[in-house]
């Protein structure tokens, strides 16, 4: 008998981020009470009742997870996975001194192919342990990103850098682009891996550099990945050099459209937002990182009421310092409330969708990834509820944004194969990856 390639995997709770209903108490509009979840190869082929699935497939492999719950696994919307290898190396400074004086000078020392190895490496191992199934990278490098990260099996979009000025991996603008159309080619049929434009933001990237990646973005059907409207100072330099707020000057350049995603959004008037809905652009919050660099609060409420697509990240570790999606699940959220006065903003229902569906929706891929649907991606995290910090359980959803649970993550699959069974990574020898970032520690001091 040819032996069955179906897995079910039961618990006690599945919250599928399907419906889009969010309750502003427990959000139990979304939650699945003992459920399974079947899956072929890669695909989702059935969610129901435990018994029932049992029943349906009695020959398929049975992962049970008592007092666990199940969810679409998170999806990391903006960051630089290098720069964990710079954890903690420039805290406590404001984001253009903090770049200029402290980030750039190391990164031109550093920065090689083997440092963005190794440096995606250990964010993936991260990631993957703390409940994160795929990520939105920009940094030097992208081909080491995308090596690493298709060999490992995570989930990406790699947006190659765009920039005027030179850097390890490029020498000019010409040369990015150049390399990043190699890149394209190179994953073009990749399942896991896509890539996009990264041009890095308006203050570093030309008109002429803007305009073409506009014009490539469209002929290509590639994403652009863009930091924009990040803090004040951002603003009045352009007023000042081009007359218009960068938003405006990347609206007149054709660069903004529903493939753009502009990430950070803190300086935000009523004439962006009116741009930000005209043109269907994408934004990215990164509430942890700008609380830590004070550059300000992105409004996802009044966003999200407009209908503009909103995804989550952490940004790098560098400004971070961490790749826990979880955390910054809970940053957006308080910060919602806090920014509004508003105890009711941004419920935990919404916050945990804007992990999943909405960055799915915001990159682009919610049809294949977000949310845990019968035809869709097996991208699916196990979060242990047996611990202190998770009991009682009253509300599944609750537990997931207000409290600790990246620490509970116990198993998670993408595209149906193991990526963490019982809090060990399948596919990376942590230890050795551990012992490469002590000898970067030591190169580095």
């Amino acid at each position: 008998m040819k032996p069955s390639n179906i897995e079910v995997i039961s618990a006690d709770w599945i919250v599928p981020i399907e419906t889009g209903e969010f309750d502003s108490n427990s959000g139990s509009n979304d939650v699945l009470s003992d459920h399974a979840i079947a899956i072929e190869d890669d695909i989702i082929i059935a969610i129901a009742p435990r018994e029932q699935l049992l029943a349906d497939y009695p020959n398929a492999k049975h992962t049970a997870l008592a007092e666990h719950i199940l969810a679409p696994g998170l999806i990391n919307a903006h960051g630089h996975a290098a720069m964990t290898l710079m954890r903690g190396m420039a805290d406590d400074y404001p984001l253009m001194e903090w770049l200029e004086q402290h980030i750039w000078p190391a990164e031109a020392d550093l920065v090689s192919y083997e440092f963005v190895a190794d440096g995606v490496e250990l964010a993936i191992a991260e990631m993957l342990l703390s409940g994160t199934t795929c990520f939105t990278d920009m940094y030097f490098f992208p081909d080491a990103t995308a090596q690493v990260t298709e060999k490992l099996g995570m989930r990406a979009q790699i947006n190659f850098p765009i920039l005027e000025a030179p850097s390890p991996w490029a020498e000019n603008a010409g040369q990015y682009f150049e390399k990043g159309f190699a890149l394209s080619d190179d994953f073009r049929h990749s399942p896991l891996v896509k890539i996009g434009f990264g041009p890095h933001a308006p203050y570093t990237v030309s008109d002429s550099s803007f305009e073409r990646v506009a014009m490539l973005a469209e002929e290509m059907d590639l994403n652009i990945h863009v930091h924009l409207h990040e803090t004040p100072s951002e603003i009045a330099a352009s007023i000042e050099q081009y007359g218009v707020t960068p938003i405006e000057r990347l609206n007149q350049l054709g660069v903004l459209s529903y493939r753009t995603q502009a990430v950070h959004m803190t300086q935000i008037s009523d004439s962006v937002k009116d741009i930000l809905v005209n043109t269907g652009t994408s934004v990215i919050h990164c509430p942890t990182s700008n609380l830590k660099l004070a550059s300000g609060y992105c409004p996802v409420t009044e966003l999200l009421s407009l209908g503009v697509p909103v995804g989550l990240g952490t940004d790098g570790a560098a400004s971070n310092n961490t790749l826990n999606m979880f955390e910054a699940v809970r940053s957006a959220a308080l910060q919602a409330k806090h920014i509004s006065a508003d105890a009711s903003a941004l419920p935990a229902s919404q916050a945990l969708y804007m992990a999943t569906l909405g960055s799915a929706k915001a990159l682009g891929i919610d049809n294949n990834v977000g949310s845990l649907r019968v035809g869709k991606q097996a991208d699916i995290i196990a979060i242990d509820t047996r611990c202190p910090a998770l009991q009682p359980l009253h509300s599944p959803i609750s537990q997931l944004v207000y409290t600790d649970p990246a620490s509970a993550v116990s198993h998670v699959w993408i595209a149906g194969k193991a990526k963490v069974v019982d809090r060990q990574l399948i596919d990376i020898d942590q230890q050795a990856l551990l012992a490469r970032c002590r000898q970067w520690r030591n190169r580095m001091r």
